[in-house]
């Protein structure tokens, strides 16, 4: 014959498997809660880093933009500087045909 459900070592029994139910479910409850809290650490870090990174890049590119700013300045000025060195060098040799020609129109032999 068995024991009826409605018997005492029947609900102690189920009261017993109950509460150990209970403690494993209290204790995954924990662990996931110390998981969440550690991903949410987790996270918190990649932000933090994130942003300086994100920081770091954008300082980067005003620094380069800057530099290139200078170089831009620094070879416009260069070629101008040539220009008017080669201007100078064009109307030097500009005056140099004009003196051969007046002496070769006045058929000077010197």
């Amino acid at each position: 014959m068995s024991a009826s459900p409605d018997e005492p070592g029947d609900l102690r029994r189920r009261v017993s498997a109950l509460e150990r139910r209970i403690e494993e479910v209290a204790a995954d409850a924990s662990a996931a809660r110390h998981l969440a809290a550690a991903n949410d650490r987790d996270y918190a870090d990649l932000a933090i880093k994130v942003d300086a990174n994100r920081s770091a890049v954008n300082a980067l590119g005003v620094q380069t933009a800057a530099r290139f700013d200078r170089l831009e300045n620094e070879v416009r000025s260069g070629f101008g500087e040539v220009r008017a060195k080669l201007d100078q060098a064009a109307a030097g040799q500009q005056r140099i045909v004009e003196l051969i020609t007046g002496l070769i129109e006045r058929g000077d032999d010197r």
